[in-house]
């Protein structure tokens, strides 16, 4: 069995993923009558939208089968992520990438497979929309164009979830989707008995990068100081530029020693990216950091307010040593 690939822009590729994987009801309710219709007019047992996550694939709906979830490593549709257009498997039985897969001897028994890449505006191919059988066929050309077109209605739908969710110029999370998913987070953490902590970075001097270097500099400025963030932090972390020059990470199972050396991890790397980046500015940044005991009774309103007040003081220390 050939395992799937792991391309060189995983981590972009799983923050483009994570925020797409708050899909609401109302989402998910669309994405059924898709796979309904897809189903009926292949005439396939089972069809799927799904989005690659770090080690599974997550159904988001599905027809035919009974579970939610996959592995990332056997799944069909992490190979079908790689590839711009329709990926076809007509007969597994005579694919050695798949003959042996787990998925091909025992349940479901795939001998067929056509996955149409769900791509966002980045680039980024988050999923697919898939057909499974569990007999070998033929997929023509007119096949391709209708899954084709029925894919491009779910990444249309997507495109629309990601333009909501997502900053668009960093690519991670922006305020609403942070909310989001910060509030799957504490509720998860509550429900497991462990602790969380939050992360408040703002930019310091970012007017003075913009005043003097334009703009688009101080945009560049942005997207690097995202980019570490997502290079140093775990892909379990919530991560989002909450507004302006502000970005804020949510860490679960996690104790407040693992958060200073994270912090200390984050920093070296700041110091790396400023001394190779050949920029006129470096990057420099004031923090606040607040630990949530699990259940305690401490909203997300209140944790972002406590650690706002805790990154200023953060930043007043800085002016003065300046």
């Amino acid at each position: 069995m050939l395992l799937a690939p792991i391309p060189d822009n995983e981590h972009s590729c799983l923050e483009t993923r994570r925020g797409l994987a708050m899909l609401d009801t109302t989402a998910e309710q669309h994405f059924e009558h898709i796979t309904r219709l897809a189903k009926r007019v292949f005439s396939v047992p089972i069809c799927v939208v799904n989005l690659i996550d770090s080690d599974c694939e997550w159904f988001k709906s599905v027809q035919g089968l009974g579970v939610g979830e996959t592995r990332r490593d056997i799944s069909f549709c992490a190979h079908a992520v790689h590839h711009q257009g329709i990926f076809v498997v007509a007969d597994t039985l005579k694919d050695p990438r798949f003959a042996d897969n787990p998925l091909v001897l025992t349940g479901p028994h795939i001998r067929f497979y056509a996955g149409y890449p769900l791509t966002m505006l980045n680039g980024m191919r988050v999923g697919t929309l898939c057909l499974i059988d569990d007999q070998p066929r033929t997929f023509s050309e007119e096949d391709h164009i209708a899954l084709a077109d029925l894919g491009k209605i779910v990444t249309e739908a997507l495109l629309a979830i990601q333009h909501n969710t997502l900053d668009a110029l960093t690519g991670i999370s922006n305020r609403r989707g942070f909310e989001l998913l910060a509030n799957k987070a504490i509720a998860n953490s509550d429900r497991l008995g462990v602790d969380t902590s939050l992360i408040f970075f703002d930019l310091d001097y970012f007017k003075t990068i913009n005043d003097t270097y334009g703009h688009q500099e101080g945009d560049s400025a942005l997207k690097n100081f995202a980019s570490l963030l997502i290079d140093s932090f775990r892909g379990s972390d919530v991560i989002a530029r909450f507004a302006g020059d502000e970005f804020v990470v949510l860490f679960s199972h996690v104790d407040k020693a693992s958060v200073s050396k994270v912090l200390q991890r984050f920093q070296q790397q700041v110091d790396q990216h400023n001394l190779r980046s050949g920029k006129p500015y470096q990057l420099a940044f004031s923090q606040g950091v607040v630990h949530r005991q699990a259940q305690q009774s401490l909203n997300l309103y209140d944790y972002l307010e406590k650690v706002d007040k805790a990154m200023f003081v953060d930043k007043a220390a800085h002016h003065q040593v300046r």
